[in-house]
């Protein structure tokens, strides 16, 4: 029987009464006349597939429910099936959504108003461009999405009460500016345009690259040809995914239950019971607790954002400072009381236990068991490197001179190659790429193994066959046309030809439709373990790694392909990351399309404006010598890899008979971890086991470097526990509380972070912590060989190989 005549049967029952006046919702034995509508069967049924079958491929489903589904099952107690039917059919079966999420909508609530293009436009204009001009000074700083959420709504309050409420009539119809109180919707469209806006678009680093690195520059029509290409055709094929990342149940996005906890909080969608602190009083608390709060670890008092107490003891051991340390150690006593270093990798508060156990234990044995074992017995010669750094080293332990093996015209100069050095990794960067690669092979099988028959089935699906109470509600809205994201695509996918085929940029149209190619067939797997775990495998590495074999010595081409084989699974799944809070908070998808594509489109200009007005009016900018540290950090880094990767090539890496070709080895490995997985799962399926999962393990930690070992033993004491510890044995504050505490701590930091940076640090380019506060607590840490980056084994101005002409042939 369709979901559409069972909800009409539901309403239709529950509203019949005995002649008495008595309702007729339960037969004599208390059991709800859900038999009047559906049979044993049929319930029966969709409890083995929304529960049972469940068990092995969906970790976040309540392993409680699940027993006690089987249970009843097993019994053939039909009551207790009946009411296990209800449940799922008047709520989220996923408790992480109901503490999160309504489970009602109105459909007359104005959505595409005034006030939601008005202040929607104003932070797509604002954000991205302040965002993009911060990003090439150090110490930078992001503006995020949730400081949008938190100023639109009294900005739509001020507005709805200030507006006035006139009707004016047009030929096209009539409209008002002020169709009454600001509502959720309305706020839902603001948020998403700030969201898939705020971070600076990855193309422009490109054009920085040209300019910084290899100082030529194409124009502003060839970055903004780039840019649109690369942000928007993502999008296009995220919305061929929506049936399977978007509509079903499963597919949760927990990085988004912060941002629908904070709009039900603002707008008292969910009550909390009598009693019981609201949730935007408690948010408001946590939000001032925490602005107020960060001024210590981020301005007064570094030490307790540092964290590395314990090498105090002895600053120049250098085994204590790699264990205990924080900036190129281990941190394996987390001590950080600074919670943008225990976020770093991600709000712990929204991340499932399972997901950080996965982490945490895939942090534990490969940096803190394999990674000390590698490095203190000198393999590939990381000793003499610090333990903990990104970048690439040389043969003396310092930062490879890339320069060095360039001619004047950036050309690849293999005789000074073979004369300077071999590139060298730090340990834990080593391992990293090994993660990423075993990553790669991991998600496809893993997906295939665990998510393969529901994928398939769900081909065949539409979104009037969805049981989620959310999926039926959105039922009443029209969904977006496939049309109009292949006409996207096709515009973008013209774009991008254009701009490959229309300068010199050594990129062969045929590797940019590769690059499309794979960023399309990575979309569903890399999707499928985002939605559940909130981890994402990236394909920087790879991307990297495929342009450098196939196109070596093309710095610009091989850019241009990571950004379009990357950008393109990045950017989409954030599109569908912001379809999901639509779907949750019941925006029209048509609406959500509109505004995410003219949000998008438009950042494009502001982003590459920006970067314009950067370079054409600031002295000596990216150099050491920029008024107000205005030194690019990140654009040397990306530009760096550019020749790393792009002009010497991997090939001197990984090739046979490299120092570090025996890391490829890691993508059969890859693929083979998640079949043992599975096949103990199937094997046990009601062990713990069910919930390791292979990708989730191996790209968790994919942040360090340039993270620490502080950024995963801070997350993950935080992590359990709030979503172990409180939810296990509090679990009426966690689903009160959790998601709104979280997003309070949140944007109080977020806001405090920009009042410190711009009242504080930046009127005299400097921190003056360092300055007018310069005492123990803001120095402490920087006199211990933890901050001073010492390695193991000191090379006393020597090298610890020869260059690779004297023994080892380019």
């Amino acid at each position: 029987m369709a979901v559409a005549e069972i909800e009409n049967a539901r309403i239709s029952s529950s509203s019949s009464t005995d002649p008495d006046g008595s309702s007729k919702d339960h037969d004599s034995q208390g059991v709800p006349v859900l038999e009047n509508y559906v049979t044993q069967a049929n319930v029966e049924h969709n409890l083995r597939h929304d529960f049972v079958d469940h068990r092995l491929n969906d970790p976040n489903m309540e392993t409680e429910k699940i027993d006690a589904v089987e249970a009843a099952l097993e019994k053939g107690d039909y009551k207790a099936e009946v009411k296990l039917e209800e449940e799922l059919e008047e709520d989220s079966p996923y408790p992480e959504v109901r503490a999160a999420v309504s489970n009602v909508d109105d459909p007359t609530m104005p959505v595409m108003t005034f006030r939601a293009w008005t202040i929607g436009l104003f932070f797509a204009i604002v954000i991205p461009g302040v965002n993009q001009l911060l990003s090439y000074r150090y110490p930078t700083v992001t503006i995020g999405a949730l400081v949008a959420q938190l100023l639109s709504y009294p900005i739509g309050c001020f507005m709805a009460a200030i507006l006035p409420e006139r009707v004016f009539k047009t030929r096209f119809g009539s409209f008002t500016l002020n169709p009454g109180p600001f509502n959720v919707k309305e706020h839902t469209i603001i948020t998403i345009m700030s969201n898939v806006t705020y971070q600076r678009a990855y193309a422009t680093n490109v054009a920085a690259a040209q300019r910084v690195i290899y100082h030529f520059d194409w124009g502003f029509g060839w970055i903004l040809l780039l840019t649109i290409s690369s942000q928007m055709i993502g999008f296009s094929m995220a919305g061929f995914c929506r049936r399977w990342l978007v509509w079903p149940a499963s597919m949760i996005w927990p990085a988004n239950l912060g941002t629908t906890a904070l709009m039900s909080a603002l707008h008292n969608q969910i009550n909390t019971g009598e009693g019981h602190m609201t949730r935007f009083r408690m948010f408001l608390w946590v939000f001032l607790g925490s602005f107020v709060w960060y001024f210590f670890p981020g301005f007064i008092f570094l030490m307790l954002s540092v964290g590395n107490w314990f090498c105090l003891i002895a600053p120049k051991n250098v085994v204590l400072n790699q264990m205990l340390g924080t900036q190129q150690g281990l941190g394996l006593i987390p001590l950080t009381l600074d919670w943008t270093q225990v976020t770093y990798n991600g709000n712990p508060l929204y991340t499932p236990w399972w997901s950080q156990a996965n982490v945490f234990g895939g942090f534990i044995i490969m940096y803190v068991f394999l990674g000390p074992i590698l490095y203190y017995n000198n393999v590939w010669n990381t000793a003499y490197l610090p333990y903990a750094a990104s970048g690439t080293y040389d043969r003396f332990g310092n930062s490879y001179q890339v320069a060095n093996v360039t001619t004047a015209d950036h050309k690849f100069d293999p005789e000074a190659y073979n004369a300077y050095s071999e590139e060298y990794f730090t340990i834990t960067y080593a391992i990293s790429f090994g993660l990423s690669f075993a990553a790669i092979t991991g998600v496809i099988v893993h997906t295939a193994l665990f998510h393969g028959q529901e994928i398939v089935r769900q081909f065949k699906t539409s979104l009037n066959e969805e049981r989620d109470i959310h999926a039926r509600l959105m039922q009443r809205y029209p969904e977006v046309p496939k049309l109009w994201y292949g006409i996207l695509f096709v515009i973008c996918f013209g774009l991008g030809i254009a701009c490959v085929a229309g300068w010199d940029t050594g990129l062969p149209v045929w590797a940019f439709i590769l690059a499309i190619i794979i960023g399309a067939f990575f979309m569903l797997p890399v999707g499928v373990v985002t939605a559940v775990s909130n981890q994402e495998v990236g394909l920087n590495v790879i991307s990297e790694l495929i342009i450098g074999y196939m196109c070596p010595g093309s710095p610009t081409g091989m850019m241009m392909f990571k950004v379009f084989c990357y950008m393109s699974v990045y950017q989409g799944l954030s599109f569908i990351s912001d379809m999901k809070v639509g779907h949750y908070m019941k925006v029209p998808p048509k609406d959500m399309f509109i505004a995410q594509s003219v949000a998008i489109f438009l950042s494009c200009f502001v982003v590459i404006g920006v970067q314009d007005w950067v370079f054409s009016n600031i002295k000596n900018v990216c150099t050491k010598a920029a008024k107000d540290n205005f030194f690019c950090n990140y654009i040397i880094v990306f530009g760096a890899a550019s020749e790393i990767w792009g002009l010497i090539g991997p090939a001197k890496l990984f090739s046979a008979g490299k120092q570090y070709n025996k890391l490829l080895w890691t993508f059969l490995a890859g693929a083979i971890f998640p079949v043992f997985v599975w096949l103990a799962a199937r094997r046990w399926p009601r062990s713990w086991i069910r919930l390791v999962n292979a990708p989730v393990l191996f790209t968790g930690t994919g942040l360090l470097p340039p993270a620490t070992g502080i950024n995963f033993t801070s997350w993950a004491l935080v992590g359990f526990t709030f979503n172990y510890m409180i939810k296990r044995y509090r679990n009426g504050w966690w689903t009160r509380y959790n998601y709104v505490f979280g997003a309070g701590l949140d944007t109080g930091t977020a806001v405090s972070a920009v009042v410190i940076f711009f009242c504080l640090v930046f009127p005299d380019g400097k921190n003056r912590a360092f300055v007018d506060g310069n005492w123990w607590g803001n120095t402490a840490f920087e006199n211990t060989a933890d901050y001073q980056f010492t390695p193991y084994k000191d090379l006393n101005g020597g090298a610890f190989l020869p260059p690779p002409g004297e023994f080892r042939p380019a």
